[in-house]
């Protein structure tokens, strides 16, 4: 997709210093023009859904990762506002359970990914296994490399199975993160979601975004392509997914299923 080339990760030469978070080149009118923009691709996005459900033989998997506030959740809201959840679901990753934590890390992954029909959101992924868990030295680098690859032939693996995978960095700076996290604390209805320890990873964030740069460097493939979105505007982000996801399934030539010829003849009796 050329019109996306800007935004991709191309490995050989792949670092996050070379897109700017504060980037607004998505909205490209007033306030209001943008929200309506905003509206009538959700709403494209739906029509396209409503086909891929109907077909049911191919499977689309977006996968939103980034740092804390980087607004995952907002993303969703927006760019699914216009859907009809039949064939959409959300699936999050937040810490491991006992349970999860005795099989291999992609066991979890593997059994929410979209089956046919489908659209999926990944609200963090199975990225989390070489971000924070690098960041805080659980796992050394031999292990790290280990599972880059690991997570290509995974991708592969699905794709090679009828999914289309769509992979976004929601790219913020620093300082947008600790307006964020402030808003969070100052607002009555938003605390609930603030939680100390973000503070202690707050003040790693040079080591995660050398994880996330490594990551997204090893794992951005031709058939998983990551894309950086610069995020720092809710608004720019919220255009540039909806534009990209749209593209995606217009790119797949979804068609409707063709009407079995038996149907043709039925007429429905009072």
């Amino acid at each position: 997709m050329k019109d996306f080339d800007q935004y991709r990760a191309h490995p050989k030469k792949f670092s996050l210093d070379d897109f700017d978070p504060r980037d607004k080149s998505e909205r490209r009118g007033s306030k209001e023009e943008n929200a309506a923009d905003l509206v009538k691709l959700a709403m494209e996005i739906n029509a396209l859904q409503d086909i891929l459900h109907a077909e049911g033989k191919r499977k689309v998997l977006l996968v939103l990762q980034g740092i804390d506030a980087s607004g995952k959740d907002g993303t969703v809201r927006h760019v699914f506002s216009e859907c009809d959840p039949l064939g959409i679901r959300l699936a999050s990753f937040k810490a491991p359970s006992s349970e999860e934590l005795a099989h291999d890390y992609l066991w979890r992954v593997h059994q929410q990914v979209p089956k046919a029909g489908e659209l999926v959101i990944f609200n963090r992924s199975h990225y989390e296994d070489v971000l924070i868990v690098k960041v805080h030295d659980w796992i050394d680098d031999k292990e790290c490399e280990r599972r880059y690859q690991q997570i290509n032939d995974f991708e592969r693996m699905l794709t090679e199975t009828g999914t289309t995978i769509i992979k976004c960095f929601l790219h913020i700076s620093k300082s947008e993160q600790k307006k964020r996290m402030q808003e969070r604390l100052d607002d009555p209805t938003k605390s609930w979601k603030f939680n100390p320890s973000d503070l202690d990873e707050r003040a790693l964030w040079p080591k995660y975004m050398q994880a996330y740069e490594n990551a997204i460097k090893a794992t951005s493939t031709d058939y998983a392509p990551w894309f950086v979105v610069p995020a720092d505007s809710k608004t720019n982000r919220n255009l540039l997914i909806s534009r990209l996801l749209l593209a995606t399934l217009k790119e797949m030539k979804l068609k409707f299923p063709a009407t079995p010829e038996e149907y043709k003849s039925i007429v429905i009796k009072d």
